[in-house]
């Protein structure tokens, strides 16, 4: 799309009281790695890609979602950006300038129509990364992030219109209707999905193993450690992705997959998914069965951040 300005997702930020706990749980058992930590802060990046960090750990009173992080190609489509959105009436969190964060580089924040805080940026200097290795189970990358909204149509709308996300699937119950979009800002299937939820919260975060291998040795791991598995290991239609889903310290759903789809975005039509069907929700048939028990998992606390900006 011409007027597409967003080029990718970078990071997700998230505040949780039990600061130690969660930092523990995502490099010692999920496979992230600090790179930057100050107090009650920490940033951690993913081996195998070259963003400065994946995710944020902030030590807050109470859970929230801090803020989703996209990309932007240069300056001059961060300021475009900005002010299309201002000038559209969408609330600017901050005027664009450089980052104090790790890479630093140069962006602006906004509340979504939902009440997220959403940063866009470039300029953010490359970090030395590395080719994860085979049966290596660590994250190579932040894959995707979906998020629950009561008014999902509204929630898609918002990003279509002011980031120019086009949409690529959607799931739907024969008797409920549409349930999830998902939407892409380049060739990969979702970057960002929306979920219709009971309020607006973080449904989950999705990171891309090296391969099915590695996929599986790290769904392994955390069974053993005993972690609360949500669903899987199975592979979805929609985006054709395994999936293992789990449950971290805090109750946010965090997702291990590997062969998201790349589309041909000139010649893909979005289709629409009856996921009451055995093979949309797995193609494979060795999940545990998509339910409302484990649909619920993901409906997440309500998040205490919507328009709300973090302090950092």
């Amino acid at each position: 799309m011409t007027d597409r300005l967003i080029t990718h997702l970078r990071h997700l930020d998230i505040a949780v009281p039990d600061y130690a706990r969660q930092v523990e749980f995502y490099t010692n058992l999920w496979g992230l790695t600090p790179i930057a930590a100050d107090s009650g802060i920490t940033f951690l990046a993913a081996e195998g890609s070259p963003e400065q960090y994946v995710v944020r750990l902030r030590e807050a009173e109470e859970k929230r979602l801090d803020l989703i992080a996209f990309g932007a190609a240069d300056q001059e489509s961060v300021d475009a950006l900005a002010h299309r959105l201002g000038t559209a009436g969408v609330r600017l969190v901050s005027e664009p300038g450089k980052l104090r964060t790790p890479g630093g580089g140069y962006g602006f924040r906004f509340f979504d129509v939902d009440g997220r805080t959403v940063e866009v940026s470039c300029d953010v200097a490359v970090r030395q990364h590395r080719r994860v290795e085979e049966k290596e189970a660590i994250p190579v990358k932040l894959s995707h992030v979906v998020i629950n909204s009561p008014d999902p149509e509204r929630t898609r709308a918002f990003y279509e219109r002011h980031l120019a996300f086009a949409l690529s699937d959607t799931l739907f119950h024969p008797k409920l209707g549409e349930a999830m979009y998902f939407m892409r800002c380049n060739p990969q299937h979702h970057s960002l999905a929306v979920a219709r939820g009971p309020h607006v919260s973080l449904h989950h975060a999705s990171f891309e193993m090296r391969g099915i291998d590695e996929y599986m040795r790290g769904t392994g791991r955390l069974l053993r450690a005993g972690v609360k598995k949500v669903w899987g290991p199975g592979r979805h239609l929609a985006g054709n992705n395994t999936f293992s889903y789990f449950l971290d310290p805090h109750g946010n759903t965090v997702e291990y997959t590997t062969e998201l789809e790349l589309l041909d975005e000139d010649t893909w039509h979005p289709h629409l998914y009856d996921f009451t069907q055995p093979e949309v929700s797995d193609q494979w048939g060795t999940a545990n069965p998509m339910d409302e028990f484990v649909a619920a998992e993901s409906f997440n606390d309500p998040d205490r951040g919507v328009f709300v900006a973090p302090p950092v």
